[in-house]
């Protein structure tokens, strides 16, 4: 599995879609895996939601997009994929066969495209993953792309007809001054563009940043304002890294009326011989809740549903050290240098986090544990402001580690346990307080 799509609310259900190969861990025969909740802690499986059409535009893969209610019709808007893309796909439909069905099991696609490609005069050599929110009244999309003299852009559509796309214009490009301070100009395409609206009023553009690979993520806040010539664009007031970590990426929103929850997808960081034997490739991250901060900056924090996955008592309460779980939720609140050791392997060395209130840096230091990757395993370190205190929250499952600094960064790494590794906890610095509950799905 890659990328999540899709999150959509429909008769008091979370539903989930993600690109997903059924037949091996590896990146092709991409089809749109399908899950549900109605709490955001427990999932059931459905069968696949999307599989490629012969002969149709998306007859070599159903790629990423997202579900909208049309008119009382869970719909899906898609990137399909053809035999000779090359970088470019079109915009396609599928509808909710029962929307009466709060599994939404069956889809139904729509065998023509309603943007069969980029706009002519652009020199657009990436185009993909739509993405429709509504703005004022009126429903728009925006589409990642890329142009060849090495631009990445998002391109809005208007589309308050999903039958009937009519170019708008280009949202943003990576000319734009907060852009380039925020992401530097390695970018020459940006992936699954995604907008959320903050209770405050405020917009939040969320970017995967891609440079010929899948990369990292950006964000920027802002507002949207309308322009002259009928369209929209994005007014930026700050930016920076998303995700502090080198496993995270392509993440989804879900617009709901009072937040905005947004997913992402954590790729496998070891050897392609070892996915193999292990037989499944790729995880998606616990749901964040997304808003912005006074200064502009995003504030990110696990979904408050997540507690209900906790066991009815804490396995420790004090410093440790203490054996950890297989999956497990921990509080750590220091107001000096403090280590928190997650796991030890026979030589000695630890994945350990290393805060540091007065200087305001949060360390993850996994060195000693090979990652595949052309960022390797140095130690990752997440700056926020400096203060008296910072209390970092770790949400581990098996090699999935996601670790928020307050709602001031976030930091999402695969960590591999190997034979003789030993998942123990240790927390040294002064008057630490410690709070870990086994997570018990």
């Amino acid at each position: 599995m890659n990328d999540p799509n899709g999150p959509f609310r429909w008769r008091g259900r979370h539903h989930l879609f993600y690109q997903h190969n059924p037949d091996a861990p590896v990146h092709a025969n991409v089809h749109w895996g399908h899950a549900s909740s109605t709490d955001l802690a427990h999932w059931e499986h459905h069968p696949i939601a999307l599989a490629p059409t012969p002969d149709s535009p998306d007859e070599a893969g159903c790629w990423s997009g997202c579900v909208v209610d049309d008119d009382g019709v869970p719909t899906a808007v898609y990137t399909g994929i053809d035999r000779t893309h090359a970088g470019l796909g079109a915009l396609c439909l599928a509808r909710a066969a029962d929307p009466d069905d709060e599994t939404l099991t069956e889809w139904h696609t729509l065998p023509e495209p309603v943007v069969s490609g980029p706009p002519a005069g652009l020199d657009v050599v990436m185009f993909r993953d739509p993405f429709v929110f509504r703005f004022e009244g009126r429903r728009w999309a925006l589409v990642g792309a890329g142009h060849a003299d090495g631009t990445p852009s998002v391109l809005l559509y208007d589309c308050q007809d999903l039958a009937d796309w009519r170019f708008a214009g280009v949202l943003l490009d990576g000319n734009d001054p907060r852009a380039l301070d925020a992401f530097g100009d390695k970018a020459v395409g940006w992936e699954c563009p995604q907008l959320a609206a903050t209770p405050g009023g405020e917009w939040v553009l969320v970017l995967s940043l891609w440079d010929g690979d899948p990369h990292s993520t950006g964000y920027l806040t802002g507002s949207l304002i309308p322009s002259r010539e009928g369209g929209l664009r994005f007014e930026a007031r700050a930016g920076g890294r998303l995700d502090q970590g080198r496993d995270f990426y392509a993440p989804a929103v879900l617009q709901e009326e009072d937040r905005a929850l947004l997913w992402g997808w954590s790729w496998e960081s070891r050897g392609e011989a070892e996915v193999l034997d292990a037989g499944w490739a790729g995880v998606l991250t616990a749901p964040r809740v997304v808003d912005v901060r006074a200064d502009g900056t995003l504030s990110v924090v696990p979904a408050p549903e997540l507690q209900l996955l906790r066991a009815a008592e804490p396995f420790v309460t004090a410093p440790g050290p203490a054996g950890l779980p297989d999956a497990y939720d921990l509080t750590v609140t220091a107001g000096s240098p403090t280590t928190v050791a997650l796991l030890r392997a026979a030589s000695g060395a630890e994945v350990a986090l290393r805060l540091d209130p007065a200087d305001g840096t949060l360390t993850l230091d996994r060195s000693a544990w090979p990652r595949v990757g052309r960022e390797g395993s140095a130690p990752v370190v997440a700056r926020i402001p400096a203060g008296e205190e910072m209390t970092v929250r770790v949400l581990v499952d098996g090699s999935l580690y996601e670790v928020f600094a307050g709602d001031h960064a976030m930091i999402t790494e695969r960590v591999y346990r190997r034979p003789g590794d030993v998942p123990e906890l240790s927390v040294t610095g002064a008057g630490a307080t410690v709070t870990g509950w086994e997570l018990v799905p």
